[in-house]
C-alpha cells in the first residue's frame, strides 16, 4: 500500500508559488484563535486561513510571529469582505488586514464572496496590490464557473486559488473540475461537513479499514481529489489529528462510497443567492 502514498504536502499554483495542502481555519475561532494557530504551527501545519470578518487577524499574526517559524515558511490567506466590495474600499481593507497582521505581504488574498457587479472592479483593485507586492496570491471564495468566466475576460492575472463548501454531502465536482481545467486550484472550507462527517456510517466504516478516524478519511478524500483542506479546530487533538492525512491512501471503492454520499447539502449560502 505504501509504494500507492502520494504524501505530496504541497502544491504548486498557476503563478508558481507552493502552497500547502493543508492549513488551520479560524471562522468562528475567537479567542482561541491565538493558541490553536500556535500549537498548529507548533505540530507542522505551515498554512493558516482567515479573513477580515472573523475578527481574528492580530489573533492569527500575533501567533505566526511568537511560533518562531520564520515568516516565509508560513502562508497567510486572508479575505476582502462584501462591505468592501460594495463600498469601493478594497485597498483600505487590504491595508488594514495587513496592519492587523503586522506582515509586509498577504500570501494569499481572496474575494470573500461574488458581490453582483462589484467583484471584477474588486480584482482590479486587488491586481494593483499584487504589483505593489502587498500581495503575493490572487484568488476568489465561493466563485461558480459563471461568476469566473465573467471575470476573467475582464482581469489580468487568472485567480489561482477558488475556495468553496466542499465537503462529501457537497461535493461540487462540476466547480472542481472546471477549476482544474484553467488550472485553478480549488480550496475547501467547511471540508468536514462542520463535523457530520464524524457520525456518518459509511465514512466510519471506512475510517476502521485505515486504522483512521472519520475525519482523517474525509480529508484524504478531499486531497485525492485534488484540492487543498483547510479543517477549523480549536482543539489540539483535533488539529494533531487533521494533520496525519499523509501517510494513507484510500482505494478506489472507497472514494466511489465517499462520493455517493453527495446529496447537496449546503451548510452555508448559495453563491448563486445570497445577502451577505
Amino acid at each position: 500500500m505504501s509504494k500507492h502514498i502520494d504524501d505530496k504536502t504541497t502544491v504548486v499554483l498557476n503563478n508558481g508559488i507552493e502552497m500547502p495542502l493543508l492549513g488551520l481555519g479560524v471562522y468562528k475561532s475567537g479567542d482561541d484563535t491565538y493558541d490553536a494557530v500556535r500549537f498548529a504551527l507548533d505540530v507542522g501545519y505551515r498554512s493558516i486561513d482567515t479573513a477580515a470578518l472573523y475578527g481574528n487577524e492580530k489573533a492569527v499574526g500575533d501567533a505566526v510571529r511568537a511560533s518562531g517559524v520564520n515568516r516565509n515558511e508560513v502562508f497567510i490567506t486572508t479575505k476582502v469582505w462584501n462591505d468592501d466590495l460594495r463600498a469601493h474600499t478594497v485597498r483600505k481593507a487590504c491595508e488594514n488586514s495587513l496592519k492587523l497582521l503586522n506582515l509586509d505581504y498577504i500570501d494569499l488574498y481572496l474575494i470573500h464572496w461574488p458581490v453582483a457587479d462589484e467583484y471584477i472592479t474588486a480584482y482590479s483593485v486587488m491586481e494593483e496590490l499584487f504589483h505593489e507586492q502587498k500581495i503575493r496570491t490572487l484568488g476568489v471564495s465561493n466563485f461558480l464557473p459563471k461568476h469566473i468566466e465573467t471575470l476573467l475576460p475582464k482581469c489580468e492575472i487568472v485567480p489561482a486559488v477558488d475556495q468553496l463548501e466542499i465537503h462529501p454531502y457537497l461535493s461540487n465536482t462540476t466547480v472542481i473540475d472546471f477549476c482544474h481545467k484553467l488550472n485553478i486550484m480549488p480550496e475547501a472550507w467547511a471540508p468536514l461537513a462542520r463535523g457530520a462527517v464524524s457520525r456518518d456510517l459509511v465514512i466510519s466504516t471506512i475510517a476502521e479499514k485505515h486504522s483512521k478516524t472519520p475525519s482523517q478519511v474525509a480529508l484524504r478524500w478531499h486531497l485525492q481529489r485534488g484540492e487543498i483542506v483547510i479543517p477549523k479546530s480549536v482543539h489540539a487533538s483535533r488539529i494533531l489529528e487533521n494533520s496525519k492525512v499523509f501517510d494513507f491512501c484510500l482505494d478506489g471503492s472507497d472514494m466511489a462510497l465517499i462520493n455517493a454520499l453527495d446529496n447537496n447539502g449546503r451548510t452555508g449560502p448559495d453563491p448563486d443567492n445570497f445577502s451577505l
